[in-house]
């Protein structure tokens, strides 16, 4: 059975947080509020409701001055960041609804939470009330010594960061995201790189030509420039985009062809579906970009596309096997349905052979 994200917070968690708050605060009733935590309702919770659920009960039990309460979160946060991430995002939280109306406290809570964890969907209320002083902000943190702190400087703006709400103004213009994009393109952390890539990556959903034109004037400069591009140009690859395959280096071959693609004709929920092919080209095969796309059957008779890398390099020879599987096993983030799926085998952009299944 697959273990859900919302049993993360659970007993052991609450004791844990509940004995480091009565170490910090002296009248912080703790029975009750481990009560109140478990009450009839907290099976039902997600795990975005168990965090909100779990903040907004800190808040009946902490003291009523944010100031304090703050001071107090901050002691215990400290003594249990080094243990885990995710769960520790209760105090960002706490920040998110109780802190709005104090610019200051609420900036330097941020900035101590995101410590081996992420401030990063706290942070976003605060750029929609105060756009410009956050965004100030962020761009001084885009300089702090502290990697978790530029990270946050990045991964804060992102345009439409999962599981959050979109930042609409920065879907429409980025310019003030780019701003701080341009600081951290050179940075020395990899945490802080895969960040500005991904920020990148948003962008190009809704504005591919702005991350085209940084890409051609960025792409050699440096390795590390050029992986935050390839990462940052993932989508618009996998959309087959011609000009940002060429840049690099995924050329058309008009020799290339492809044989033999064999494709298992029906898959049991559960199992694994198999298939190979054969490339062949008159001249070396050079730079390819192997991948092949699953259309998957979805409700009211309607398909979704997801593509998938199956290998990326440059081949000195003028043929290949390649034989691949795909698991149907159940996950938490596709649904399957029963019924005709399609496959399509996609070279450098271009699709060469596609076929029909039958999902079991």
């Amino acid at each position: 059975m697959l273990k859900l994200l919302k049993d993360l917070y659970n007993t052991e968690y609450i004791n844990l947080l509940s004995h480091n708050i009565l170490d910090n605060f002296t009248n912080f009733d703790k029975d009750n509020f481990i009560l109140v935590i478990f009450n009839d309702e907290w099976e039902l919770r997600e795990l975005k409701q168990r965090m909100r659920h779990i903040s907004s009960t800190l808040y009946k039990f902490l003291p009523q001055d944010y100031t304090k309460s703050i001071s107090i979160l901050k002691k215990v946060f400290l003594s249990m960041n080094s243990q885990y991430s995710l769960e520790n995002m209760i105090f960002q939280d706490f920040v998110e609804v109780y802190g709005l109306d104090d610019f200051e406290i609420s900036m330097d809570a941020l900035t101590c939470f995101t410590i081996n964890s992420s401030s990063e969907f706290a942070i976003r209320r605060f750029i929609l009330k105060y756009p410009k002083m956050t965004m100030n902000t962020m761009k001084l943190w885009a300089s702090d010594k502290n990697e978790h702190i530029r990270r946050l400087a990045s991964e804060g703006c992102r345009p439409r960061l999962p599981w959050a709400i979109a930042l609409q103004k920065f879907k429409e213009n980025p310019e003030e995201v780019l701003e701080i994009l341009e600081i951290l393109k050179d940075d020395t952390s990899l945490y802080v790189r895969k960040s500005v890539a991904n920020n990148f990556n948003d962008i190009s959903k809704d504005n591919p030509q702005i991350l085209k034109t940084i890409a051609k004037s960025w792409i050699g400069v440096s390795k590390n420039r050029d992986w935050i591009l390839k990462h940052a140009c993932r989508t618009l690859l996998k959309n087959s985009d011609r000009e940002v395959l060429e840049l690099f280096g995924f050329k058309k071959n008009d020799t290339l062809c492809i044989h033999d693609f064999v494709l298992d004709t029906n898959v049991k929920m559960g199992d694994e579906l198999s298939f190979s092919f054969f490339l062949s080209s008159s001249e070396n095969l050079g730079k390819l970009r192997i991948e092949y796309a699953l259309e998957f059957l979805r409700l009211k008779n309607k398909y979704s596309k997801k593509v998938f890398k199956i290998s990326e390099g440059t081949y000195n020879e003028k043929s290949k096997n390649i034989s691949k599987k795909y698991s149907f096993k159940e996950i938490s983030t596709r649904k399957y349905y029963e019924g005709k799926h399609k496959l399509s085998i996609i070279v450098n952009g271009l699709v060469l052979e596609n076929k029909e299944f039958i999902l079991l």
